[in-house]
């Protein structure tokens, strides 16, 4: 699932955090003069400035869409710590918070709050841990190009059209302007973060169609919405962006989905916050999880807008950081 086209970008993004490390950490190879005794030194010689190299492991599961993201930082951490072996699998946010609970993961990622029974499944488990928030994203609905009818969308709409009411349904049951076609959906698996928020912003509980394509997998439904002019279907906003040359996002209530929109609220009710669930016991006791939680929220606005998120205010990242250092 790793977005290799993003990740292009993040490699420049990583080569600019490196370098600013690089001038930060005393490893440059500029010379300068002690003031002392007049001679040469290289920044490298003051290693109390060096970054610590540290050895161990971390480990996490969760959201589809928070994966990007975690993709890029873990493959960014590698390069400052390469003895730190960080895993992120993807089950969804569900399945990540089932193993979180099941003491399986280190930590869980998430493209939703977690929910009252999950807190409970922890609290259960003797687990105590902590929410960090890591970037905004703007679900987005998606229609085919040669779909020139449907383009913008009422949430009343979206209702009709995605929740189960018996029926077949067609384009023109929408609009009787619209194509009497029968409509193909495209949405993601039960156990993902990202069709819990759907569930609630637009569902409102009730059933999703039940003749929908279902996948954890994003790209499966990019397939599916980009080979059947009739199709309709939803994911993360960096997912569109991704494969936006064979996809149309639609407006909701005339607002499209964009960095702007995302970071207003504007885009309502499809914009929403982004989470790393971290595990307290795990952050106290292993030094390397601690570290890879601090480059986590330290890099993970620019990892963000680089796999095609939006970054939280800085204040947001502030707080975190202090939240975490409270936990050390």
């Amino acid at each position: 699932m790793k977005k290799w086209k993003y990740l292009t970008m993040t490699a420049v993004v990583g080569s600019a955090l490196m370098l600013g490390a690089c001038g930060s950490n005393g490893e440059s190879s500029e010379q300068t003069e002690n003031p002392t005794t007049g001679t040469e030194n290289s920044g490298s010689e003051t290693p109390q400035q060096e970054t610590a190299k540290l050895s161990g492991t971390a480990n996490g599961d969760g959201s589809s869409t928070v994966a990007p993201i975690m993709d890029a930082l873990v493959e960014l951490y590698a390069g400052e710590q390469p003895d730190v072996k960080v895993s992120s699998g993807v089950s969804g946010t569900g399945g990540g918070f089932e193993k979180f609970s099941a003491g399986e993961t280190d930590f869980s990622n998430a493209s939703r709050p977690i929910k009252e029974e999950e807190a409970a499944a922890l609290d259960k488990a003797g687990i105590e841990y902590t929410e960090f928030k890591i970037a905004y994203d703007g679900l987005t609905v998606v229609v085919n190009p040669e779909n020139t009818w449907a383009t913008d969308l009422t949430v009343d709409q979206l209702k009709q059209i995605w929740i189960e009411d018996g029926t077949t349904k067609k384009w023109s049951d929408i609009d009787p302007s619209w194509p009497a076609e029968e409509i193909a959906f495209y949405a993601p698996g039960t156990d993902s973060g990202t069709y819990d928020y759907f569930d609630e912003v637009i569902l409102e509980g009730a059933e999703l169609v039940s003749n929908a394509e279902l996948s954890e997998d994003d790209n499966t439904l990019v397939m599916g919405v980009s080979g059947n002019k009739n199709a309709i279907g939803f994911f993360g906003y960096a997912y569109y962006l991704e494969n936006q040359d064979k996809l149309t996002a639609v407006t909701v209530d005339g607002v499209a989905p964009n960095n702007e929109t995302i970071e207003s609220g504007e885009y309502t009710p499809l914009s929403r916050p982004l989470f790393v669930y971290a595990k307290n016991s795990a952050l106290k006791e292993n030094p390397a999880f601690y570290d890879f939680m601090k480059f986590t929220l330290e890099n993970s606005g620019d990892m963000a807008e680089a796999v095609g998120y939006v970054r939280l205010p800085d204040e947001i990242y502030a707080e975190g950081l202090a939240t975490l250092e409270g936990l050390k």
